[in-house]
């Protein structure tokens, strides 16, 4: 168990990314399948939570980590039982807990003195981590004002997850297919805001991590 929980801690980025990519593919596989879409609910928490338990350990780690603890249990019951008013209730802690999974795994790659493997995973997994986010976040938003979101000028017959999520990556990468329109004030302003953050994070990123690699190769370079 020890080897296993070591062997995590090394590559725990390059898991998360295989996991959420796997994770954000299974929405319209379960769709078609017609399985309960709430198990892409599950797994993406899990993911969530596993990217916060597995942040560098610190004198605060075990308080973070007990509280992380309970709450996955309190999401699972709300998940697995389907407690309406618990899930209400601890959503906006979800929403937080994907954000600060997005930023951590952010600082990570940004400030790692010299770029590895591991860290060009964090990059990558920063950016997904922010497609989920921005996908819970529309997601809740249609939930509390229906009609926020349509499609064709229609409302939406069913504004799943998977849907925000799909939404929330064709804004983050700014292809604007258009087949989805924010109506509401709120709406459009998340929207703008996620795509603004896509270009800039791709642009900043790049050249962070160009920075750094030739920094390292320097570095690496025999004195004359």
């Amino acid at each position: 168990m020890a080897r296993f929980l070591h062997t995590y801690f090394r590559h725990r980025y390059a898991a998360l990314f295989y996991a959420l990519i796997l994770t954000i593919g299974a929405g319209p596989l379960l769709a078609a399948l017609d399985v309960d879409r709430g198990w892409l609910r599950v797994f993406l928490e899990l993911c969530l939570f596993a990217t916060v338990f597995g942040f560098a350990t610190t004198r605060h780690s075990r308080l973070l980590r007990l509280v992380l603890s309970v709450g996955l249990g309190a999401r699972l019951a709300t998940l697995l039982f389907e407690h309406r008013p618990l899930a209400f209730a601890t959503q906006p802690a979800v929403l937080a807990l994907a954000l600060i999974a997005a930023v951590g795994a952010l600082l990570y790659a940004l400030r790692a003195p010299e770029v590895g493997v591991e860290h060009v995973y964090a990059a990558l997994d920063a950016y997904l981590l922010a497609g989920v986010f921005g996908g819970m976040l529309h997601h809740e938003i249609e939930h509390t004002w229906t009609g926020s979101y349509t499609i064709g000028g229609a409302p939406l017959p069913e504004f799943s997850l998977a849907t925000a999520i799909y939404f929330s990556f064709v804004t983050l990468t700014t292809l604007g297919y258009g087949d989805i329109v924010p109506q509401t004030d709120v709406a459009r302003g998340v929207t703008v805001v996620e795509a603004i953050t896509g270009q800039l994070y791709l642009a900043v990123l790049i050249a962070r991590l160009v920075s750094s690699a030739a920094l390292g190769a320097r570095q690496g370079e025999p004195s004359a």
